[in-house]
């Protein structure tokens, strides 16, 4: 019998759902995004912006852009946890990738809705 000592935050199945989930989600926007693009065959700016003037397209691609966020986040987290063996060094790495995602969430917002 093994005895198993669980230590840490529990990260498992939780987390296997969560990139799943969002690969779907992403999978869905990027059919939708496709099919879009497909009809209107933008060939301006003008056409370009036409398509995210709405706010359903507005609000799934801002939904893609917290998916793929997420996606990376729980991703790039469990390379720091298995490789980066110094706390201190994981702790720095780990906040780092997060500011930088939130940044690049701030940034998505900033464009969409400033279309």
């Amino acid at each position: 019998m093994v005895n198993r000592i669980v230590v840490g935050a529990h990260y498992g199945l939780k987390d296997w759902i969560i990139q799943r989930a969002t690969a779907i989600i992403m999978a869905i926007y990027t059919v939708i995004f496709l099919a879009v693009v497909g009809a209107v065959s933008p060939n301006s700016f003008e056409a370009w912006r036409g398509i995210f003037a709405g706010g359903f397209m507005k609000f799934i691609t801002f939904l893609f852009f917290v998916s793929l966020f997420y996606h990376a986040w729980i991703g790039v987290r469990d390379i720091w946890m298995d490789y980066a063996k110094p706390d201190g060094l994981r702790l720095v790495l780990m906040i780092a990738t997060a500011a930088v995602l939130v940044g690049y969430a701030g940034w998505a917002v900033q464009i969409l809705w400033r279309m």
